[in-house]
């Protein structure tokens, strides 16, 4: 009876600290799994200015579910995408957006404005890569009312190491006549006027952003323009480059 009674215990010690076993790294997988979903993931945004005579003001970058854009073509600019096409100053922008129920994180870059041929990067971390967007915006600063970025850029799926590059067209916000006259460029060439609360339409009575027409410049025959040929683009005014850092 008692060789029986030992071996039973002995038995079911060994059933216990196995089961024991077992439940301890299945917990620990658990934790594992939920330590690597509560990873912060860092995300390195680089913008190159490719212009010629373009500086392009600090970048205004914003993380978002989908649901959120900054602009549409075709659609009247709100007022902070107004405000930082006419002066560069993406404060307002970051607003409307924190106020969007599908915003996330946002970060201005701090370097001010950068020239052509050099480039501009900020790093921005969330918590879940799960309908991961990007957004950006950044005004060619010696023109009226231009400025170029990203709408809604999916990053859901950009591992860690890995990069996404675009290359980035200019639009028009519509807020502002492209006149390019003395006094209404917040740019080096001018110095001029920034942002404007009363919108100029175009003259053929737009105001909705569209891709823009590029610049006509006094090289043009355009006399009244403080601007140069140095001062056009043909083609992409820039270049994106995201990278997952972790």
């Amino acid at each position: 009876m008692h060789t029986k009674f030992v071996k039973k215990t002995v038995n079911c010690l060994v059933g216990i600290s196995l089961a024991a076993s077992l439940s301890a790294c299945m917990h620990d997988d658990d934790d594992d799994d939920n330590d690597e979903h509560m990873q912060s993931m860092n995300y390195q945004v680089e913008v190159h200015n490719l212009t010629a005579g373009q500086p392009l003001t600090p970048l205004a970058a914003i993380l978002h579910k989908p649901g959120y854009a900054p602009w549409m073509l075709g659609a009247s600019a709100s007022v902070g995408l107004e405000t930082i096409a006419e002066s560069g100053d993406g404060t307002t922008l970051i607003s409307e957006a924190e106020s969007n129920m599908n915003y996330i994180i946002s970060m201005t870059s701090s370097n001010g404005p950068f020239l052509p041929g050099s480039s501009e990067s900020i790093t921005l971390t969330s918590e879940s890569s799960d309908d991961l967007h990007l957004s950006l915006v950044t005004m060619l600063a010696n023109t009226n009312d231009a400025f170029t970025g990203i709408s809604n850029l999916n990053l859901e799926d950009l591992e860690e190491g890995e990069k996404v590059s675009v290359y980035l067209k200019a639009y028009d916000a519509g807020t502002e006549k492209n006149t390019e006259s003395m006094g209404t460029l917040p740019g080096p060439v001018d110095n001029g006027e920034g942002f404007n609360s009363t919108r100029d339409e175009f003259a053929s009575g737009e105001d909705y952003v569209s891709v823009h027409r590029g610049a006509v410049t006094v090289d043009d025959d355009l006399s009244s323009s403080v601007l140069n040929e140095t001062h056009r683009w043909n083609g992409p005014v820039a270049k994106l480059v995201v990278t997952r850092l972790q």
